[in-house]
């Protein structure tokens, strides 16, 4: 499985930066007013909102190559989590659209929020 690109500082994303995790719970409410909780799922999911400025044309052609061989939201990667270091290894690109500008010389920007999928 291909891993999501780093840029050439290594780097996968830049600062400000955004993670988030989500958890799906079911309540029941009764009649009497009490509720019973529980988890659709054992794990949460997992979020990150990349926005990526001061790129060159070549980082940012290898971001969009990355995007298109995946097919967009269609395919699937490992990412590894810039906090923590943990690797989640089935991810995609949450759109299938990815924005791009080139401002000029080593003045690019994109963004773009890759997804934490169920295995």
């Amino acid at each position: 499985m291909s891993a999501f690109p780093t840029l050439k500082t290594g780097a996968v994303l830049q600062y400000p930066a955004q993670k988030e995790v989500r958890f799906c719970t079911n309540v029941l409410r009764f009649i009497d007013g009490s509720e019973q909780r529980f988890r659709n799922y054992q794990s949460p999911l997992h979020r990150w909102m990349i926005r990526l400025d001061l790129l060159d044309e070549s980082e940012l052609h290898q971001l969009q190559e990355f995007f298109r061989t995946r097919g967009g939201a269609a395919g699937s990667f490992a990412f590894t989590d810039p906090w923590d270091g943990a690797s989640y290894e089935n991810c995609s690109i949450q759109d299938d659209a990815l924005m791009q500008a080139l401002l000029d010389e080593s003045n690019g920007k994109t963004s773009l929020t890759v997804r934490e999928n169920r295995s």
